[in-house]
């Protein structure tokens, strides 16, 4: 820890720098910096930001725990500060007086992340947050963060277990002894609880739950063993132990990893910060349920249905299943599309006409090799929908859900219901699955729910509703939707390509973009000329933001920062990659210049894209597969155009700014040096 937090990485005086925990985290961030520990500023503070967007980092009793990993942390690093007037960090009891910024490389060690973790205990014990309090400089305060860690038992005096308990009470060599029973003298059995904690990051909420979770069940007399599923990877709780436990303690803001291992448990499931802030309730709930007999299949969904936020809506757990279908499928598209597009490239469009290579190959004939190429393609689109639906259902109901899930994707090519087939497919099997968990199960059969009962039943229910209930309309939905795209023309296509170059530029790789690219893809799951032409728009579009800004920075970088000009060195690549998020740090920086310019450059790509007729078979690749793109020349010349207008348009905007008089010494500086320059240079 000594090597992670130096005194000049301490601030006992943030109020006069920061009075909001944006502030706070860029004061921290700083100094950072100024030793050498981030190579980024903006970069390393869009990664705490986006962080922070998850889950307010503040925790009851004055502490804020700003935190992230984030390929801009050259080593892990903590910076301290301390508010007397208090900084907001979300926290229900107020404003955080203590302030962490912890910083984790990307790719930072299992011993590291340890370390972090230990930390994240620390703060859980009011003696230490009293002492930091309480410092009176800098070295002090770094000394007591960095001190080693205490052994068990160093930091009270050694006792006699039950020399703590009532004398009273009866007890034997085993533990304490209910003297109530009728049959004399019993042992009282403690109860046993299992729990599991994680968060996005997994490096601070995941063990202050484990912490504040252990110290409650010490008070309440009960045993407990927490499996932390952090960055720092997990040491899997021994299954003797999971079966010896009378209730289950769930707080997570990820997907619990291998949760069958707790099926039927009485279940609590939460948010990870309600581990932190009310560990003794949870404690009392899962009681109360084994106590009325309660199972996970007899209450509410399963625990994937509620990771994530705690708060999260029925949109956004909608919004999160389909992703996570879409997420799976992608490399099936990726890799199919671009084996199709390169047997098309070498053997010609009647490729699709040659005969089985296994039947027919001849080693010294490109037309055979074009074959093999197309028809390994065309194999791994035959698993887009089965994939898309079966990861639906694993979305909603965890390793239950692919049979079903599969078995329904598989119904739907066969019926011909495409992509919305499979999108639909997905959802019922995850629900289904849902539905049978809920359902009490005798003991004696649980065992095999999992492995032959619920993929047995739900893939019969599924398979039943997309033959025939649901499947037909479906195919005819998409039947229609098919021919709509296909027949697309003129005006209408335009006002098409306009639509999904505004929604892939208005989040940089949120939401919004995520659909209009699921819909793209969702398309070439049944090709045709009109499903190829919006993905060419949608990944055209998609280019603009960041090649855009990497030229802005180019021609006006007196406009930018210096830690955005050297963003827009990668943006360059970023952008000719089709990664659109390599716009995300100026829209961070300046939202209400970048976005609107991102966005004009995304409709004007996306129209002249669909105008032009360009298609694209593959889903991915950016610049690197014009070759494959119909029309490359004007599919370029699209792209450019965009760019153009995002480069000209965020140009006007941060021209007409006035100078930001908070900018910093060396930003300043940089201007007045500028602003000596002869007119003449």
């Amino acid at each position: 820890m000594s090597e992670m937090i130096t005194a000049e990485l301490v601030d006992l005086e943030i109020d006069r720098s920061a009075g909001t925990k944006e502030a706070a985290a860029r004061a921290l961030a700083e100094r950072m910096v100024a030793q050498g520990r981030v190579t980024d500023l903006e970069g390393f503070l869009a990664d705490v930001a986006a962080r922070e967007a998850q889950m307010p980092t503040g925790l009851d009793g004055g502490i804020g725990i700003p935190h992230c990993r984030s390929a801009h942390v050259t080593e892990p690093t903590l910076a301290f500060g301390r508010s007397a007037d208090g900084i907001d960090f979300g926290a229900p009891d107020g404003p955080a007086d203590l302030i962490f910024l912890i910083a984790a490389p990307a790719g930072a060690d299992d011993a590291h992340l340890t370390i972090l973790s230990s930390l994240a205990r620390q703060l859980m014990d009011e003696e230490f947050t009293s002492a930091l309090r309480g410092a009176t400089d800098a070295e002090s305060a770094a000394a007591l963060i960095s001190g080693e860690p205490v052994a068990p038992g160093a930091a009270e005096e050694p006792t006699d277990p039950q020399a703590e308990e009532d004398p009273t009470e009866p007890r034997s060599e085993d533990g304490p002894i209910d003297p109530r029973s009728e049959d004399g003298p019993t042992l009282v059995e403690p109860f046993r609880i299992v729990a599991v904690t994680s968060c996005p990051t997994g490096i601070a909420h995941t063990y202050m739950a484990a912490e504040s979770l252990e110290n409650a069940a010490r008070e309440a007399g009960v045993e407990i063993t927490v499996e932390t599923q952090g960055s720092a990877g997990f040491t899997r709780l021994d299954p003797a132990v999971v079966a010896a436990a009378d209730g289950v303690v769930f707080a997570h803001d990820v997907p619990v990893r291998d949760k069958d291992r707790f099926a039927g448990k009485p279940t609590v499931d939460v948010g990870v910060k309600a581990g932190i802030s009310r560990p003794s309730e949870l404690i009392a709930e899962v009681r109360a349920k084994a106590a009325r007999g309660e199972t996970t299949a007899d209450v509410g969904p399963s625990p994937v249905d509620n990771a994530g936020d705690s708060g999260d809506g029925y949109g956004t757990k909608l919004r999160k299943w389909l992703m996570s279908g879409v997420s799976y499928m992608v490399p099936f598209v990726a890799a199919g599309g671009l084996l199709i597009a390169l047997g098309f490239a070498i053997g010609g469009w009647k490729i699709d006409k040659a005969p089985s290579v296994a039947e027919h190959f001849v080693w010294t004939d490109t037309t055979s090799w074009a074959a093999l190429l197309f028809q390994i393609g065309g194999l791994a689109f035959a698993f887009l929908v089965p994939v898309l639906a079966g990861y639906i259902a694993y979305g909603m109901a965890d390793r239950p859900g692919l049979v079903p899930g599969f078995v329904g994707g598989s119904v739907a090519v066969t019926i011909n219901a495409g992509f919305l087939g499979g999108l639909a497919a997905g959802l019922i099997a995850g629900a289904v699955v849902m539905g049978i968990q809920r359902v009490r199960i005798p003991s004696v059969l649980r065992g095999i729910m999992p492995v032959v009962v619920i993929p047995l039943i739900s893939s019969a229910v599924v398979g039943f509703l997309m033959f025939l209930v649901i499947g037909k309309p479906i195919a005819e939905l998409q039947s229609a939707l098919t021919d709509w795209l296909e027949g697309l023309s003129g005006a209408n296509a335009i006002i098409l390509g306009v639509i999904l170059g505004l929604m892939m530029c208005f989040d940089l790789g949120g939401p919004l973009n995520k659909v209009a690219y699921a819909f793209a893809v969702g398309g070439l799951a049944n090709p045709t000329d009109g499903s190829f032409k919006v993905m060419a728009a949608v990944m055209a579009a998609g280019m603009v933001p960041p090649l855009a800004m990497a030229l802005a920075t180019t021609v006006r970088g007196r406009l930018f920062t210096k830690t955005e000009r050297e963003n827009g060195k990668a943006a360059w690549f970023l952008g000719a990659s089709f990664i659109t998020e390599g716009a995300i740090p100026f829209a961070a920086a300046d939202p209400l210049r970048v976005i609107p310019a991102s966005m004009a450059g995304g409709a004007v790509t996306g129209a002249l894209s669909m105008a032009f007729g360009c298609t694209l078979r593959a889903p991915h690749g950016g610049i690197f597969v014009v070759p494959l793109i119909g029309q490359p020349l004007l599919y370029l010349v699209a792209i450019a155009a965009g760019v153009a207008v995002s480069t000209v348009t965020v140009i006007l905007l941060k021209g007409g700014r006035k100078t930001n008089p908070a900018e910093s010494g060396a930003e300043a500086e940089a201007g007045a040096t500028e602003k000596k320059v002869p007119a003449a240079v």
